[in-house]
């Protein structure tokens, strides 16, 4: 062997030992080393991954008593648990003891417990995430035209078309109104097209631990006098209704009905306004429909009342009102 190839092998020799150290260097020991040596300032906590379709109302809800959390230190498994509040509002934490933590949001808890935990020298860059997996005494309430009205707790995330379908849907009165009041007093208030349930998708919302659901209900028409099935209807279509469909929800006009004689009565503030109708020449397209209003009265006489005179219809129209609203059941 000569001197030139000796010196090659030497280099060769020189650059595997080089290359061994850099790989001993970048072993996953010694990364894991360097990695719990570096603060990770971008490090995803736990409460940071989205929980709902809406994740920034989902981040503005406050700790309360009663909630379930489960509480974990970034790369520190060891001190993950999981820890009902108290009635008085309190946390028993791993290594700090009882921190009060009711009424605060979750970023401003973790905020407080990673402080405990720089305070106590216990961690040099702590990285806490909090998540409340239950609400267990911030129901919701639901009122107004739904089944089964009631305080629903919340277990996790929930949406106004969830909290309608646990309180058993909407009934057949029900508008398209609804009013969320928030537990900080602001009110917001949808308009859900149940006809339409792409629509109605697009129109949830997220709802927050303490809120109040108001379903409002539909407004309704009346039907009376000589028509087969008088009642009162709610105005469930987008919130109009017209004579004809008034009356057809009646069931139609009965034969000893006096369709040229019949009126709608509409309800004024201090008494009622009555208008003559023809339902002849409605019923043939002689005549354009009329859309009703709100608590109005459509009244169709027997052919023997045609003539009566007006105070004794008004009393008739009266005491069939009065009979139609208490007949009502939702």
């Amino acid at each position: 062997m000569n001197f030139k190839s000796a010196t090659n092998k030497s280099v060769r020799l020189q650059g595997f030992a080089v290359s061994a150290a850099i790989m001993l260097l970048l072993s996953p020991a010694a990364f894991c080393r360097q990695k719990a040596a570096t603060p990770v300032a971008s490090a995803v906590r736990p409460s940071e991954v989205p929980i709902s379709p809406n994740s920034q109302t989902a981040t503005n809800l406050r700790i309360g008593p009663g909630d379930l959390l489960t509480i974990t230190v970034f790369d520190v498994p060891e001190l993950q648990q999981v820890a009902r509040v108290s009635e008085t509002g309190d946390v028993v934490a791993m290594l700090i003891g009882s921190m009060h933590l009711a009424g605060l949001t979750v970023a401003e808890a973790q905020s407080i417990l990673e402080s405990e935990y720089r305070a106590r020298k216990l961690l040099v860059t702590p990285h806490v995430g909090i998540l409340i997996t239950e609400y267990a005494t911030q129901g919701v309430s639901v009122l107004g035209e739904v089944t089964k009205p009631g305080v629903y707790p919340l277990q996790g995330p929930h949406t106004l078309l969830d909290i309608i379908s646990v309180a058993g849907g909407l009934t057949q009165l029900a508008g398209s109104t609804v009013s969320v009041r928030r537990r900080n007093g602001a009110e917001i208030v949808v308009q859900l097209d149940a006809n339409d349930p792409q629509k109605a998708l697009g129109q949830d919302i997220d709802l927050q631990p303490s809120d109040t659901v108001l379903v409002s209900r539909s407004a309704v028409v009346y039907v009376v006098g000589d028509v087969v099935k008088p009642g009162g209807f709610p105005m469930q279509n987008n919130g109009t209704l017209t004579v004809l469909q008034a009356i057809a929800l009646a069931s139609g006009a009965t034969k000893t009905a006096a369709l040229s004689h019949a009126k709608i009565i509409h309800r004024i503030q201090g008494g009622f306004q009555e208008s003559d109708i023809h339902l002849a020449q409605l019923m043939q397209g002689k005549s354009p429909d009329i859309p009703l209003a709100p608590e109005d009265i459509v009244f169709v006489p027997n052919s023997k009342l045609r003539s009566a005179a007006a105070e004794g219809f008004q009393s008739a129209v009266q005491a069939a009102t009065t009979a139609v609203i208490y007949a009502m059941h939702p």
